[in-house]
């Protein structure tokens, strides 16, 4: 064999090899993810907050079904979904079912463009085409209805276009959430105005991370918003990161907690799911985030992980 004949073969399987690793093997490795964000009033007490985003469940996911659910482990003070449930028209009671402990702790949520319509098959190459030159393509209408009402009927309450005040482990909250901006069904205007000045915690939930949209919480105050929709990248190369965010915001802030403004800080989980016309990770394993809400003045940190079967959380160690 040549020496170019050598080579192409070694393309070849390396390339096979990093196909099967992504599609085979780390879009299933369940990670939680930790972080501790300075973003509450001085003298408040520390916030637990669950972050779970872009679940893109399918009804015979049953390994992520048992990793979600094993969460509740953790004993979070309040969870926070940012939408993306659903991959499948016969989905929510697999989603209920991954939900269902977590359920009975306090929770928010909003929806994202994949609760409200199913996947369509597309040219993988679209990936790799910035968000705002892609032309929209909606799949099959979705039951979004029977996962909200469910979702409310347990106690989660609807952040879509309202404020709402709340007391969760002892920290005064304010809340305000957008419809989908991947969708462009956000109506800021529903949510705009000044924070109120006797909140511990102004928190902002979105599905897509738009500027636009960051900018507007960022102006009107608030401490926080968490967003999903990027999938962290999906695909990262290391030293380099996510090749793409799938809307306008900067490669950078794909995945984790950065600072946006001068006051405000933004979480954008890399989810949980992928499309499953699209069934593959690279450097970005599929997570939840544990954050922990301290007061400004302290410290922040990110970074450490527990993947499956990791110390301390232990949760779904045997699932595969």
């Amino acid at each position: 064999m040549n020496k170019l004949g050598r080579i192409l073969l070694t393309g070849g399987a390396l390339g096979a090899a990093t196909f099967g690793y992504a599609a085979g093997i780390e879009r299933r490795h369940w990670t939680l993810r930790h972080a501790t964000l300075p973003v509450l009033a001085e003298g408040s007490p520390r916030l637990r907050v669950l972050h779970v985003s872009d679940l893109h469940m399918m009804p015979t996911q049953h390994s992520k079904q048992r990793w979600v659910s094993a969460l509740d482990e953790l004993e979070p003070d309040l969870v926070v979904n940012t939408g993306d449930n659903l991959a499948h028209p016969q989905a929510v009671p697999t989603a209920l079912r991954a939900l269902g402990p977590l359920l009975d702790r306090p929770g928010i949520f909003v929806f994202g463009s994949n609760d409200y319509y199913g996947p369509k098959p597309k040219n993988w190459a679209r990936y790799l085409v910035p968000s705002a030159k892609q032309k929209r393509i909606h799949g099959t209408p979705l039951p979004w209805r029977d996962l909200r009402a469910a979702m409310t009927e347990r106690g989660w309450i609807d952040a879509t276009h309202r404020r709402h005040a709340l007391d969760v482990g002892g920290v005064r909250l304010h809340v305000a959430g957008l419809d989908d901006p991947h969708l462009h069904r956000d109506k800021y205007s529903k949510i705009a105005g000044p924070v109120p000045a006797d909140a511990q915690l102004n928190l902002g939930v979105t599905h897509s991370p738009e500027p636009r949209v960051l900018d507007a919480f960022a102006d009107d105050g608030y401490d926080l918003v968490l967003a999903g929709h990027t999938h962290g990248g999906q695909l990262r190369l290391p030293g380099y990161g996510a090749l793409v965010t799938n809307c306008e915001l900067d490669r950078s802030r794909a995945r984790g907690a950065s600072t946006w403004g001068e006051h405000m800080r933004l979480h954008v989980s890399a989810g949980l799911g992928t499309s499953p016309y699209a069934p593959v990770r690279f450097a970005c394993p599929p997570e939840a985030t544990l954050l922990t809400l301290v007061p400004r003045s302290q410290e922040v940190r990110e970074g450490g992980r527990d993947r499956v079967g990791g110390a301390p959380f232990g949760a779904g160690a045997n699932v595969r």
